[in-house]
């Protein structure tokens, strides 16, 4: 046999003695030895004619390279081996360190998808707690608002109390129509308290009795002393025969908004025509919730219909900016978004019938109202008709009004004032006399300016007005009625002006 095969084999048992694969080569390989490395001749010799072994021999020795052998005159052989520095299965090796190399990039991978989804839940934590709060401050306004509306009911009630029992002081003859009030108005008090305590919504019955009481008890308060001397009338409605401006009512909470609670910015009132002041309808035009856009308003033809949410005109426009809008003689007027126009709208078909430039006026949030947004440019509407209040730069941010003819819209008259507008919360007309409001805190405002276009003299005022909620989003003045509709972070307030009776 060759030396080098001889010394192959020799080094294939030193090999499968290593790592087992001995019996898998010389099945039947015994405990003889070589001179050398414990191989006997014969087991050599064994080999030299078995065919078979070759593939299995020659598969071997391609991964074998550094050995040599050969046969000395004596028959023995004598062989030489370089073994590598380790008897690790370097092919098993590389293959786990490629697939350790896989699974790692796997596992990165799926580590990147869990960062990303503690991510998003950190979000939705964030989105839960605020949708949480948000309820919350609903849940809260909901109960203030009924818990208001039966606490202004009560005060009123014991109002009547306390004048029932300065009549029956007071009053002169006898004493039975007292009597019968002083007895309906205990049972009103006991309806009210039933009236709580199981239908807190339905409130529009109660004020209509407690009205009816009302204006019951002022016939007998003015029937009480004949000798007495008459105070002044109060100015009839939709005239300028008083002195301003001196005093307002506690708020008459109305309604929600029909669009709900996220809807708080916007504005109400009721239409007025001097050829009809008596008559008129309602309208309602919340902003959308981004507290900009004008896109949709209702009409109503009485109070009733709007308490009650019933015989509604709902339209659409989609050109209404902010909630300085107001309705004159069955037009309603807004401010064109995204410029200084204004637009006049017919009622009757929801029809723009004309726009027209506010020369110079500031737009777009530059000069709006302290705490209320795209409101540069708020109309407005008195005895004298229709109006706008605005800024320019050249007024530097002070409040300029214009008195505006209805029918073309153009500037008739403009008189500039020394007021700075962003300092005002709002706004509103009487009589051709501008009086602006600001904030004194979440539940009260004070109307503390005015300014007096038909004699240019303008000064500070200190009447006091109560709101429900922080933010006034609009005022809008009704000449016949002599109410302010007042938008209240989504609730429609109404108050009572109370007028110098004596004219300036």
């Amino acid at each position: 046999m060759r030396p080098d095969l001889l010394c192959l084999l020799a080094l294939l048992f030193l090999l499968g003695q290593t790592t087992g694969q001995l019996e898998t080569l010389v099945p039947d390989a015994s405990a003889s030895s070589f001179p050398d490395s414990g191989f006997s001749s014969n087991f050599i010799s064994g080999f030299s004619s078995n065919d078979s072994f070759r593939p299995s021999l020659d598969s071997e020795s391609q991964s074998l390279s550094n050995f040599t052998g050969f046969e000395d005159d004596h028959g023995t052989c004598h062989c030489s081996v370089t073994l590598p520095d380790t008897t690790f299965p370097v092919q098993r090796v590389e293959r786990l360190e490629v697939t350790a190399h896989v699974l790692s990039q796997k596992f990165e991978k799926e580590l990147s998808k869990v960062k990303e989804y503690v991510q998003l839940i950190s979000i939705y934590e964030k989105k839960l707690v605020n949708l949480t709060v948000r309820v919350e401050i609903m849940e809260k306004d909901t109960i203030s608002y009924t818990e208001l509306d039966f606490e202004l009911i009560k005060l009123e009630v014991k109002e009547m109390e306390k004048l029932i029992i300065q009549l029956k002081d007071s009053f002169v003859g006898s004493t039975t129509i007292v009597d019968q009030l002083e007895v309906e108005i205990r049972n009103m008090s006991l309806l009210v308290e039933q009236l709580e305590t199981l239908d807190k919504n339905n409130v529009l019955a109660i004020r209509r009795e407690i009205l009816a009481l009302k204006n019951r008890l002022k016939e007998c308060e003015a029937s009480k002393g004949e000798n007495v001397p008459a105070s002044p009338p109060p100015p009839a409605p939709g005239s300028c025969g008083h002195g301003g401006v001196v005093n307002i009512s506690k708020p008459a909470i109305v309604q929600l908004n029909w669009r709900g609670f996220s809807y708080k910015y916007g504005a109400w009132g009721r239409n007025y025509s001097p050829q009809q002041p008596n008559g008129g309808l309602y309208w309602v035009a919340p902003l959308n919730t981004d507290g900009r856009v004008l896109e949709y308003y209702r009409l109503h033809n009485t109070l009733d219909d709007l308490l009650l949410y019933i015989n509604a005109q709902d339209h659409r426009m989609t050109y209404g900016q902010g909630s300085g809008t107001a309705v004159y003689n069955n037009y309603m007027y807004v401010n064109w978004y995204n410029t200084r126009n204004i637009a006049k709208i017919n009622l009757n078909n929801n029809r723009v019938e004309l726009t027209r430039t506010l020369p110079d006026a500031a737009y777009n949030n530059r000069f709006s109202y302290a705490n209320v947004g795209w409101q540069d440019i708020d109309l407005a509407v008195d005895e004298n008709g229709l109006w706008v209040i605005y800024s320019t730069e050249a007024s530097t941010g002070n409040m300029v009004i214009s008195k505006l003819n209805d029918t073309t819209l153009t500037v008739l008259n403009t008189w500039y004032t020394r007021q700075y507008k962003p300092s005002v919360s709002n706004a509103f007309m009487v009589c051709g006399v501008l009086y602006a409001t600001r904030t004194l805190n979440t539940r009260t405002e004070e109307i503390f300016y005015y300014y007096d276009t038909n004699t240019g003299r303008e000064g500070r005022l200190d009447i006091v007005m109560n709101k429900m909620q922080e933010r006034v989003q609009s005022i809008n003045y009704h000449p016949f009625d002599q109410k302010l509709f007042v938008y209240n972070d989504g609730y429609l307030l109404n108050y009572d002006l109370i007028f110098n009776k004596e004219p300036k």
